[in-house]
This record gives C-alpha cells, structure tokens and sequence, in this order.
C-alpha cells in the first residue's frame, strides 16, 4: 500500500511540475553555438502584417528572447507606441526562468503609459505603452506580444534576420499580406549564402524565415548596420499617411504627392515681411548673395523647436506662422526659408535627409516616407548650395557632418529626385598647426600654437568660442592630453564664416614636460599634435572597414632647447606613403640651439577589404609611434 502511494504521489508531481514548466522556454535547450558571443538569444521573433485597404494595417507580433545576461536587457524592446491613428489592440507579456518555469505573467494593466516627449517638441501626440521589468537572475526569457492597427500605411516595417550585434537567433520571420492593387514593393540587399533566408512570395505575399543565425561581434571601422548584414525594405504605392491618400511609383511621383499634399498650401508670406525682406536685399542681384540676406534674417528671427501632433510629424507648419511665432522645427524653418526666398523670385527646393554624424541614404530605387530631419538645396552656377535653417549659427552654404555625403531626396514642384550631398575630401579637411615652445633647464614648457581649421575641421571647433571658460580648457586638455600640467595663459578666436575658417591662437606652459635625468631631458618634439589613434587587433577580422571621412593635416612647430645643452638623441623621422594615406615627420636642426618638427598627416576616405586591415593598423601604429619620438639633450 505504501508502496503504491509512493508511486501515485511521484507521478502527481511529476505531471504538476512538467505542467508548470515550458521546455521550449528553459535556456537549457539553446545551442551552445547559439550562446557563444551572445548576450541574448531571440528564440522567435514572428511579425505578421495584413494590409487589408490603403488605410488599415494591421501587424501582430511575437517575441520570444532569452536574456543571459545584463547586458542583454538593451535586447528587450517591451515598448508599443500609439497615437490618435494607431490604437493597441493587444499588449502582454510573460516571464520565464532558466528551466522554463513561468515567473510572472503582465497584462494591459501592468503597463505604465507616457508621453513620448524627445527633450525639444513643444508639440507631441505620441504616447506608449511599455514595461518596467527588473530581473531578479539571469538568464530569464521574455515573451513579448503585441497587435496594433493603423491607419498610416506609409509605414511597412523593414525586415533582418539579425536583430542586432552580440544577439544569436534560432527563429525568426516576416509575413506581409495585402492587396494587390495596392502594389508593395520591396527591396533586398546584403542577401547572400552566409545567412540562409528562406522565401515565399504571391501575388498578395510575401513571407521571409531564418533560423540558428549565431552572434556578431561589432567589429571597430566596420560600415553601418544596414550596409552588413541583410535587409529588406517595403513600401505600398498607394498608402495613407495621417488621413492623406498618397501614390509613389517612384520618387519623382512620391516628391510631387508631398509637395502637392505637404508643402504648397503653406508659402503664404504676410506682405509686411515681404517688404521688409525686399528693403534688406535693396540693390543686391546676385542670387547668393540674396539667399545668403535672407538666411541670416531666419538665423535672427527664428528658433528651433520641434512639432510632432498628427501630420505636424511630416507637414511643415504654414509659413505665416513661423514668420507670427518665430518657431518652428526643422520642417517649418526650412520650409519659411524656401517660401521667403521664392517671394523673391529664387527657387529653392525642401529636401529630406537622414542626419547623423554616420552617413546614411535615402534608398534610390524604392520610394517611401523616409529620412529624419529637413534642409535647403539652393540651386547656383557653381552647383547646389546646402541650407541648414535650423542652426542660428552655422555659416551660410555649410555643410557639416550632420548631413554631409548622402543621398537625399530633393521635393521640386515637379516631383522628387535623389541627390548627393557634398562629400568633404582630404584636403577640403584641412587644419594647419604654426607652433613654437621653449624647453627651461628643468624641463618646463613654454609656447603658443594657432591651429587653423578648415572644412569639417571647422565644424568640429567653430563651437569653442561659445562655450564656457571652463569647458575651453576642459577641452584643450583633452586634445593635448600629452602635455602633462598644461596651463593655458591665453585662449583667442577668430572665426570666418564667411571663408568658413576657424582660427585658436592659445599660449601654453607646463611644468615637466621634460623629463629631467642625471642632467639629460627627454621630451617629444611633437607637442601640438599627437595622434595615438591605433585600431584594435584581431586575429581574424570578419567584415570590410571603412574610413567615413578623410583628412589632412600639416604641422610645422620650432622648439628651443635652453642655453648650454646639446642633442644627444634626436629621433630620424619618418615617411610612409599608403592606400589609406600618406605620414611625414622630420625633425631639423634649424640653428644652435633650435630644432623644427614638420609633419604631414592625410587619410583618405574609403571602403577597403577585411585583408587590408592589418595593414592600415600598422600604418596607424606607426604613425602613434613616430608622433610620440623623444629626443634627448644634455648640458655640456
């Protein structure tokens, strides 16, 4: 009897804990060859997306990711926005630990709901729904589901099977269903052999799956995201974008939808500005020159803040009431711009970009909403000029390297078209180092040094002159990090936008520069300008690199040794010349006791093979080194 019993209550328990474990969501059942380099894991990642009309969409989601450490929460993405035209139809979540066990289950209730505010909207309708979830121990895995439907079908969600970097994936998969007349169309790139993905399409279809796709190291000067791994893009021909019906076969037909639906039922200019606008160009009749009047009248009158209610995410606000308020956003204040100067008689044209310091394009052979900020293309003799309207200090026709080399999409009357961007070549990025410093019998520093900058130089340190006291010096010691108890005596500017030149005129002192021993100092002859740059090494790299920008520098600094000593040791200098750019230092004796550094530094821009990497390491190597040669003098 006992017996029996014994057997009765193992079965019981066993069946009670199989019921409250899920085996498919214990972590003990992932690869270990999925687990390798990997912060998490997405088990399954299913995003279905029915487009029924050009104004209804509906996309449900699934998510299943194991998180097997901290650094895996950056994975979990527990987050749904909603707005006045896209509603929440479905929201939860649920928790396993290690085994499978369910820790917890989250209803609609259990998420918080906020504003989602970007710091600078004074204006903004976006709200979410998300999940404030702190684990207790890891690895835990997440169920995550979600079902939205919208109105804006603009908006087709692109698809990769790599969720990110340091993120294995055993099951992942897209499919979009729609109407045909609607016309999706779709873009793949990056597709090869190293990721399987498998494929379905009809004619009202289309359905992508991957599996067992391992981790990804980030690897240092890799390209972007987009530019690796696979991807693709879609977008409807005929789609709704907040209650507006729009068509875009191609981005000339899509440019003229958002100038005819976006743009020309806001250039109204209240006659005032008009006459005052005229009065400021008075005589003037080179177009430059008047773009150039009713830039600085913008950069005067106006300031950026940014609006995102409704269609106010993509219209731009009516030209007479930026021109009332003296606000707008990056849309608003282009779009002013574009309309005083067309009062004018000199067209211009509202282009779309996406800003970043890394470059990024607007696809070109398939048409969508995209980009995430608004400039002014102005049309001249000598080529297109690029208007930045929402800077109030940023020199007139400068580009910087918030949107510079890309394809953007220029919005004409007549439709829309894809242009570049100016690229900044080496020797646009110039910055000129004139220096001189003396070296006192114990060791100390004394010197002054202009630093001349030119192209995208220039953009990076036009903004000194309005920074702080404190931040100046802050930053001078960043920048001559070598220099140990650095002393700025004096810090001076001159700024030409016009020329687009900055000038720093510093005066420097610092005790034990030089290192004092037995009698002999041994200090670096290049004070003003080392660069220690040097790229990670690895055993084996996986991915291409790629230097976003070049640049040029040139250096000349004459140092004087103190009364009484001779060079003992004087470094031989240097010249190597490479496909990724050339380096020269030499080191002159120029008098008794004076010695000059020159030196010449250019990297060029480039997509160069993984092969190549060692190499281009090597020559930054080298370039760390010889920037730091010491010489050694001593007192006779």
């Amino acid at each position: 009897m006992k017996k029996n019993f014994l057997i009765v209550f193992s079965l019981l328990f066993f069946s009670l804990t199989a019921h409250s474990q899920n085996a498919e969501m214990s972590s003990f059942t992932i690869a270990d060859s999925l687990k390798q380099n990997a912060n998490s894991v997405v088990r399954l990642s299913q995003l279905s997306v029915t487009v029924s009309s050009q104004s209804s969409m509906i996309l449900k989601s699934k998510k299943i990711t194991t998180v097997l450490n901290e650094l895996g929460l950056n994975n979990l993405d527990l987050m749904e926005y909603y707005d006045k035209n896209k509603r929440i139809l479905k929201i939860e979540a649920t928790t396993y630990d290690a085994s499978g066990k369910i820790i917890k289950v989250f209803k609609r209730k259990d998420f918080k709901d906020r504003s989602v505010a970007d710091g600078v909207s004074i204006f903004n309708d976006n709200r979410a729904l998300f999940l404030d979830y702190t684990p207790i121990t890891y690895p835990f895995t997440m169920v995550f589901e979600t079902e939205v439907e919208t109105s804006n079908t603009a908006f087709i969600p692109s698809w990769s099977p790599i969720d990110g970097y340091l993120v294995s994936t055993e099951n992942t998969s897209l499919t979009i269903n729609f109407k045909p007349e609607l016309h999706l169309k779709k873009k793949e790139i990056n597709f090869s052999d190293k990721y399987p993905i498998e494929k379905t399409e009809t004619a009202a279809s289309y359905t992508y799956t991957a599996k067992n796709i391992k981790a990804t190291k980030r690897e240092e000067l890799s390209p972007g995201f987009i530019e690796i791994f696979p991807m693709v893009y879609f977008s409807l021909e005929k789609f709704q974008l907040e209650n507006v019906n729009g068509i875009a076969a191609d981005w000339k037909d899509f440019g003229k939808w958002y100038y005819d639906s976006l743009l020309a039922d806001t250039e109204e200019i209240p006659l005032e500005t008009q006459t005052k606008i005229k009065q400021l160009i008075g005589n003037e009749k080179d177009p430059r020159e008047i773009a150039k009047i009713i830039y600085k009248f913008v950069q005067e009158k106006t300031r950026y803040v940014s609006v995102q209610v409704g269609i106010g995410g993509w219209k731009p606000m009516l030209a007479k009431d930026v021109d009332k308020l003296s606000y707008g956003d990056c849309k608003a204040l282009t779009n002013y711009t574009r309309c005083l100067l067309k009062t004018v008689g000199i067209p211009s044209y509202f282009t779309v970009v996406w800003a970043g310091n890394e470059t990024k394009d607007i696809q070109n052979d398939i048409a969508s909403i995209e980009g995430n900020h608004a400039i002014l293309t102005l049309p001249t003799a000598k080529g297109n000029l690029w208007m930045e309207c929402t800077s109030q200090i940023s020199p007139f026709g400068f580009q910087g390297d918030f949107t510079d080399d890309r394809n953007v999409l220029v919005i004409k009357p007549e439709g829309g078209e894809i242009v570049r961007t100016k690229t900044f070549t080496e020797s646009d990025n110039l910055k000129i180092i004139k220096g001189a410093y003396s070296i006192t019998e114990n060791g100390s520093l004394n010197g002054n040094v202009t630093i001349i900058s030119k192209g995208l130089d220039y953009d990076r340190e036009y903004g000194k002159e309005r920074a702080s006291k404190e931040d100046q010096i802050k930053r001078y010691k960043e920048e001559l990090s070598n220099i140990n108890n650095l002393i700025l005596n004096k810090i001076s500017f001159h700024n030409d936008p016009n020329a687009i030149v900055f000038t720093e005129d510093l005066e420097v002192k610092a005790e034990g520069y030089a290192q004092n021993s037995n009698g002999k100092l041994m200090f670096a002859l290049n004070a003003f300008n080392q660069n220690s740059y040097v790229p990670k090494k690895y055993k084996t790299r996986e991915f291409s690199f790629e230097i976003q920008r070049g640049y040029t520098n040139e250096d000349e600094t004459e140092i004087t040794i103190p009364d009484g000593f001779y060079v003992e040791a004087k470094p031989n200098g240097i010249e190597l010349n490479t496909e990724f750019g050339s380096y020269k230092i030499e080191f002159l004796i120029s008098g008794p006791n004076k010695i000059t550094c020159k030196r010449k530094l250019m990297i060029k821009k480039g997509l160069f093979d993984k092969t190549n990497y060692e190499n281009y390491r090597k020559f930054r190597e080298s370039i760390a080194k010889n920037d730091n040669s010491k010489i050694i003098i001593t007192k006779k």
